[in-house]
């Protein structure tokens, strides 16, 4: 009976003898059985029990770890996420100036282009202008030749009336003024003609250098339509950029929200640890009451 009532206050460090084989003997056996299988389960409950510890305290271990890393990622994506919200403007605004230049250089080029039209119609002008002065002066040519011929037939007219005498005098005077008519007509002839010739001359200079300012304007007119489509692709590129840094952003918000979602679970995690240990603790306690044969109580730190 003592040794029963030892078993039942969790000492299993009995040691029960078989003493006879009657009913006594069966229940000493019994109770002998009874004890070493006690003390097999309480052993591999301690065992068990240690090892859950252990693990739990691994598993803590390892989410303190990963929590530090998760609050670290988190804060690196963080700051992250503000500089991509830095870049994401500044590429927003390099692809408005770029919009505006583009803008720019088209209305540039533009006016080259009407500019190059107005350039050209002086150059037709002032080709016609110069093809009408040297028709003024085949004409003035004509007007000399027609004030040499009147002259002529003036002086003609003169040797005639002189010869006549008396009755010549009225027409020789008609004569003398024909002739100096004649005169001042191929003078003022010879005058205009001169004043075109320097105007002929002006023309052509000018129309020399219209035509050297149309060329410079055309040169300038292609310049502007080499810079307005490199504008244009500047601009297509920053559209580009801008869409491309967008989607990094998206990519490192979701990034963000993923690692929050680990902190959580990284936290459930860690919670369900320190329950398993502290269920440990509990089942150690529970199977401390009882003794077993070498000193294999296990002790829960």
């Amino acid at each position: 009976m003592d040794v029963a009532r030892s078993i039942a206050t969790g000492d299993l460090t009995q040691h029960i003898e078989i003493n006879s084989h009657n009913e006594m003997g069966e229940l000493q056996q019994a109770l002998k059985d009874m004890n070493a299988s006690l003390e097999g389960i309480v052993r591999q409950v301690r065992i068990g029990t240690d090892t859950i510890f252990s693990a739990a305290s691994d598993i803590a271990s390892g989410n303190l770890d990963l929590s530090n890393r998760t609050e670290s990622q988190a804060s690196s994506l963080e700051n992250t996420a503000a500089s991509m919200a830095q870049v994401t403007a500044a590429v927003n605004q390099n692809a408005e100036h770029a919009h505006r230049a583009n803008q720019l250089a088209q209305t540039a080029s533009d006016v080259a282009v009407h500019g190059g039209s107005v350039v050209s119609g002086v150059i037709d002008t002032m080709a016609s202008i110069n093809t009408s002065s040297k028709r003024i002066v085949d004409i003035i040519a004509v007007i000399d030749g027609i004030a040499f011929q009147t002259n002529i037939l003036a002086l003609n007219a003169a040797v005639e009336a002189a010869r006549a005498g008396e009755q010549g005098r009225g027409f020789a005077v008609v004569a003398a003024e024909v002739r100096s008519l004649a005169k001042r007509s191929a003078d003022a002839a010879q005058e205009i003609k001169a004043l075109i010739n320097d105007s002929v001359a002006k023309v052509e200079a000018g129309s020399s250098l219209v035509q050297q300012a149309g060329s410079t304007m055309n040169d300038i007119v292609d310049s502007i339509r080499h810079v307005t489509d490199i504008m244009g692709e500047i601009t297509t590129a920053s559209a580009d950029q801008t869409e491309g840094i967008e989607r990094v952003g998206n990519a490192i918000d979701q990034m963000n929200q993923v690692t929050q979602q680990n902190a959580a679970l990284v936290e459930q995690a860690a919670a369900a640890a320190q329950s398993l240990q502290d269920q440990a603790q509990h089942l150690e306690s529970v199977v401390s009451a009882f003794k077993i044969n070498g000193n294999s109580h296990l002790t829960i730190k």
